[in-house]
């Protein structure tokens, strides 16, 4: 039987409180997108939450349409959570999303009532959950009034069947009128889910200015740049990675010499450091006070480790910054 590492608590600093709420999140997330699948390893799965949950780690994140199949990735939490993790489901924050494609018809994607609200009792019925403690329009709807959709969000939460109300993938003006619908609905948005990297700065610096406006917090995901802000291609594309399998997620003319000579700089950078490629690269999206914790995705408990490690050194001088800066220029 599965028991927690009693010292998981020891390093409070690993916390950060999301925006203005009274909610606080671990520096480093871990997303149930990829490795979570009907096809993946339920064993390999089952270690990686438990060792993310034994250091510390207390944010696991869910999307209805993980998998694959559609749903396998809450399905396969809803075993893990239930075999180990039940006792301590009051220390965990576990969200979902709905606005990408689950099913056909009209009512089956985007952003209306309609959808939202029936994704959302899925993704419970599947997690086996009274609630989820963040539920996420994952997208914005251009066909869809945005009145409507942050009033779904809202209904969620004064259901109880959410705590709190997030957004994903929202551009900045989206963001700002967002915020004000769910205040006026009396459910302040508590957290935006960009995009970020040190290889995709979309977000700087309008949106990060409207989160921190807004005291909204933030959780960046693609913090790695889907593998490329690591070691793992410097050598050629391994057989059995991501761009060598597939192309889902990260294609082999991704991994450009133009890139990789930009990441070779970093790394030496980040060997500097004392730290790995993949380590500077998420303290450096958690460098903003509105970045309240990186997302990461993983394939072992290892990685996990790697990841999380990078919480040890999260200061950069004024001459590194300026220093990657040039490098990604």
């Amino acid at each position: 039987m599965y028991s927690p590492d009693p010292t998981r608590y020891d390093a409070p600093q690993i916390y950060r409180r999301c925006g203005r709420s009274g909610l606080r999140l671990p520096l480093i997330s871990l997303g149930l997108w990829h490795n979570f699948g009907a096809q993946d390893s339920y064993d390999n799965a089952r270690a990686m939450v438990c060792r993310a949950f034994d250091l510390g780690i207390t944010h696991f994140d869910l999307a209805n349409n993980y998998g694959p199949p559609d749903g396998a990735a809450e399905t396969t939490f809803a075993r893990i959570l239930h075999a180990d993790l039940l006792k301590w489901r009051d220390e965990l924050i576990i969200s979902t999303k709905a606005g990408y494609y689950m099913w056909p018809g009209p009512y089956g994607e985007w952003g209306s009532r309609k959808y939202l609200l029936s994704s959302l009792d899925q993704s419970l019925k599947r997690m086996r959950l009274d609630y989820v403690d963040i539920f996420y329009s994952h997208r914005p709807d251009p066909d869809t009034p945005l009145e409507e959709t942050m009033g779904a969000l809202a209904q969620a939460v004064r259901s109880g069947k959410a705590l709190y109300a997030g957004i994903s993938n929202y551009k900045p003006a989206e963001t700002g009128r967002a915020a004000i619908i769910l205040r006026e609905l009396g459910t302040p948005c508590l957290i935006h889910q960009p995009r970020y990297s040190m290889l995709d700065r979309w977000v700087e610096p309008e949106l990060l200015a409207t989160l921190e406006r807004e005291g909204i917090g933030s959780i960046v995901f693609s913090p790695l740049a889907k593998g490329l802000l690591t070691d793992r291609y410097f050598k050629g594309i391994p057989a059995d990675s991501r761009a060598g399998h597939d192309r889902r997620f990260l294609r082999p003319d991704d991994v450009t010499d133009a890139v990789l000579a930009k990441t070779r700089q970093l790394n030496n950078l980040a060997l500097s450091r004392g730290q790995t490629l993949a380590q500077m690269a998420l303290a450096w999206v958690l460098r903003h006070p509105c970045v309240t914790s990186a997302l990461i995705g993983a394939s072992r408990p290892s990685q996990v480790e790697d990841c999380f490690a990078a919480t040890k050194n999260l200061k950069f001088s004024t001459e590194e910054l300026s220093q990657i800066d040039k490098i990604l220029a």
